[in-house]
């Protein structure tokens, strides 16, 4: 991503997988898994979606559901069947496996897998109030000053939103969804193939908690 680019992402830096903007505000990622209502009785989808409608109205902040889908890579795949048809000593079975990689290869080319990605963004914004004695003067302009009150500063603001995190990770378990906060590593990522959509392929940093 050029620099240009860059001036509109209003993002400063990544810590520990933490979103910093630049108006210091905070971000942390879940990754979350899917639920299949068509395969759940009519009595476990009005459960569901109940428990969801519980966990919409126990938040008092805002969060925001992202779906990324992305064409699958299934080369890693394509070369483990190579590798174990190269060691496959049974004559048919070594046909067998051959023939069987050319039919995903035949099929790729006219139909693209693709795989979804779920997240919710848990938001800790840095609202200021009038009391000059108050945590949250630090983030007025002027302050911090230096380098300790800017690390104390962080800290205090990443407590609320591990706060959050965990009000929103407990909401969804009710309701059957899986999460997992993202390490800066996929934090990364994600970003990189949001602002290079080029880069299509699905990644292998994400793991499948489904």
């Amino acid at each position: 991503m050029s620099n240009n680019s860059q001036n509109f992402v209003p993002i400063k830096e990544i810590k520990d997988g933490i979103i910093v903007l630049k108006d210091d505000s905070l971000r942390a990622i879940l990754m979350a898994s899917s639920i299949n209502l068509g395969l759940k009785s009519e009595e476990e989808q009005q459960a569901t979606l109940m428990q969801f409608q519980n966990f919409l109205n126990t938040i008092d902040f805002q969060t925001q559901i992202v779906i990324q889908s992305r064409k699958r890579n299934i080369r890693p795949y394509i070369a483990k069947l190579e590798a174990r048809m190269r060691e496959q000593q049974e004559p048919l079975l070594k046909i067998q496996t051959r023939e069987y990689i050319e039919f995903i290869k035949s099929f790729m080319e006219i139909n693209d897998i693709m795989t979804k990605h779920f997240f919710v963004v848990v938001p800790y914004d840095t609202a200021p109030i009038n009391s000059s004695g108050s945590i949250i003067g630090k983030f007025l302009p002027g302050g911090p000053k230096n380098k300790t009150e800017e690390l104390e500063a962080f800290e205090e603001r990443r407590m609320q939103l591990e706060q959050r995190i965990s009000i929103v990770q407990d909401g969804l378990k009710r309701t059957g969804v899986r999460t997992l906060l993202l390490k800066t590593p996929q934090v990364v990522e994600l970003f990189f193939k949001t602002f290079n959509p080029g880069e299509g392929e699905s990644s292998d940093k994400f793991e499948d908690i489904n």
